[in-house]
Parts: structure tokens; C-alpha cells; sequence
């Protein structure tokens, strides 16, 4: 048995077709179907059922393929491996950041990164936390750029800074230096559901899960931060919004914020990624570079309450 035919069969699985996935392989659809099965003849059993159509996997070849998906995760660890100990960057690497932390962060460190590594393929995504955890789990995406922690032992957090939030207040209630206490839950227009942001208001405000974005005669559901302070906006209404996204507020906009008491609350941004990743190099100046660009426009604060994603 060898690499290839990890490759073939893994195609086969995946299209469920022989032909198209000797297409993909860039093989003859005798070359994959031979070499197919060899690998099952070698090891005694059935992968495929190919009277059926589309192509179905046995209960014994799903047990395979597992393992094979598993060895050819591995193959590519050592590959990336090698590459580190030669000092050589390059291939493909792809990033993945939630939608309430891209539009802000990416600006400031995106094109000095790309710069960095000019052989490296660089794809980035704007994805949920839970998306992100699953691809990265499955070792479908390299680096997450996401909200911490997310306590699984299968990834690695590292802590990249605390960013404060504050309160965008267009009906002007509320005063600066504003307390917990004196907040109304009612007024604050969230992120829809499967954003960690709202999960965060959402216990900062001590609000039930399913608390619902109805406002006058209709339920607002903002699937971006951008729309979400457009919105709030153009209804002369309030939310909380993070640091980094207020500054590219209008300076009439930044007039409406209120800043909170201490302990301030904040969202702790963190780069994850899985615990086998081997590009560490990348990873060591990824962190190094958006720390740089970061921390000289937060603020200095004395005490925080750090609010769980999850």
C-alpha cells in the first residue's frame, strides 16, 4: 500500500463516483480502479460497493477511510515539518476570523503579514466561533483569529489582547463613566444568534438566551457588526460596540459612546489553532504583528470583567 492509493480511495469516498475522481486525481479511471483495488485485496476486505450508484462506502470501509483521512493528516504534518526545520514558508494557509473581529483587526496587520511571506497562499475566511472550532478540529483550517477561550484539548489558545466595549448610545440616556447597574437591558440591539458577541451581552446584561431584538414593530436580526451599527444608527438606538470597531466611527458617531466603569467589560481576542499545527514560525510573527499594531490604540484599563464566548 502507498500514498497514492490513500489518495484514490479518499477521492472515491468523497465523490462516490470512480470516474470523477479519477478526474480529480489527475489518473486514469483504470489506473484508480486498479490501484483501488489492490488496496482492498491486500487487505481482505471491501471498501466500495460499486453496484450501487452513486458508489457507497461499506460499514468496514468507513472504519478505513477514517484512518486513512487520519494518515493523510499526518503525511501533511510531516511535510510542514520538514519545511520548518529547512526554514522554508510557503504553500497554503488559511485564516479564519469572526465576523464581529475581522473588519477592524485584518486592516492593521494583513498586508505587513502578507509581505512577510510571499511564498505562502494566504485565504481568509469570516467565520462563526462554532464553524471555526469545528474546521480547526478537523484540521480543515490552520489559524482562527476568534474570542477566548474556547477550552478544547484538542486546540491551543494564545491570548493576543483584552478589548473593551462600549456603549453606542444614540438616544443619549446614558451618561460616561456608566455602571452595570444602570444599564436597561431592554434598550440593547444584539447580533443574531451563533455570534459570540451576543452570547457575551447577553451575560454581561444577565439576559435569557433567547432574549429577542423587538423594537417597535419589528424584530431586528444583524448578522454583521457593520449592519448592526447602521441599524442602531439609523433608529437612533443603542448597543454595545468593541473598541476597535468604534474608531472607525464618524467623529459625530464617537460623540454618542459611553464609556463603563471599572470593572470594564471586555472580550479577550485570541489566535487558535490545533494543538498538531507545525507552521510555528507563521504563527510566532502573526502574533508578534497584530500585537504591535493592536495594543498602541487600546486604552489603559485597571480592572476588567473578561466576558465567556461560549
Amino acid at each position: 500500500m502507498n500514498i497514492r492509493q490513500f489518495e484514490y480511495i479518499l477521492a472515491v469516498a468523497e465523490i462516490r463516483h470512480f470516474e470523477l475522481a479519477a478526474e480529480k486525481c489527475f489518473a486514469t479511471q483504470s489506473t484508480l480502479s486498479t490501484m483501488v483495488s489492490k488496496f482492498e485485496e491486500e487487505l481482505g476486505i471491501t471498501i466500495f460497493n460499486r453496484k450501487k450508484k452513486p458508489v457507497e462506502i461499506t460499514a468496514e470501509g468507513e472504519v478505513i477511510i477514517e484512518q486513512l483521512k487520519a494518515i493523510q493528516s499526518q503525511i501533511g504534518v510531516l511535510n510542514e515539518l520538514a519545511k520548518e526545520f529547512k526554514g522554508e514558508v510557503n504553500g497554503n494557509l488559511t485564516i479564519s476570523v469572526i465576523p464581529t473581529v475581522a473588519p477592524s483587526l485584518l486592516p492593521l496587520f494583513l498586508q505587513s503579514f502578507a509581505e512577510k511571506f510571499p511564498q505562502l497562499q494566504i485565504e481568509i475566511r469570516e467565520q462563526t466561533t462554532a464553524e471555526i472550532t469545528r474546521l480547526l478540529k478537523s484540521r480543515e483550517l490552520d489559524i482562527g483569529i476568534l474570542s477566548v477561550p474556547i477550552n478544547d484539548p484538542d486546540l491551543i489558545e494564545i491570548p493576543l489582547y483584552n478589548e473593551p466595549f462600549q456603549l453606542l448610545d444614540y438616544r443619549e440616556k446614558y451618561t460616561n463613566s456608566l455602571s452595570v447597574e444602570a444599564l436597561d437591558p431592554a434598550d440593547i440591539w444584539l447580533m443574531e444568534e451563533g455570534h459570540c458577541m451576543r452570547t457575551q451581552i447577553l451575560k454581561f446584561c444577565d439576559l435569557d438566551k433567547n432574549y429577542c431584538n423587538t423594537h417597535l414593530n419589528f424584530n431586528f436580526k444583524a448578522g454583521s457588526i457593520d449592519s448592526l451599527l447602521r441599524f442602531v444608527r439609523a433608529n437612533q438606538a443603542t448597543t454595545l460596540v468593541p473598541y476597535l470597531a468604534a474608531l472607525s466611527l464618524s467623529e459625530s458617531d464617537q460623540a454618542y459612546l459611553r464609556n463603563f466603569q471599572n470593572p470594564v467589560p471586555v472580550r479577550s481576542i485570541g489566535l487558535v489553532v490545533h494543538r498538531h499545527f507545525v507552521k510555528r514560525r507563521v504563527l510566532y510573527f502573526l502574533e508578534q504583528e497584530i500585537n504591535k499594531q493592536v495594543h498602541p490604540l487600546l486604552p489603559v484599563i485597571t480592572q476588567t470583567k473578561a466576558l465567556n464566548p461560549l
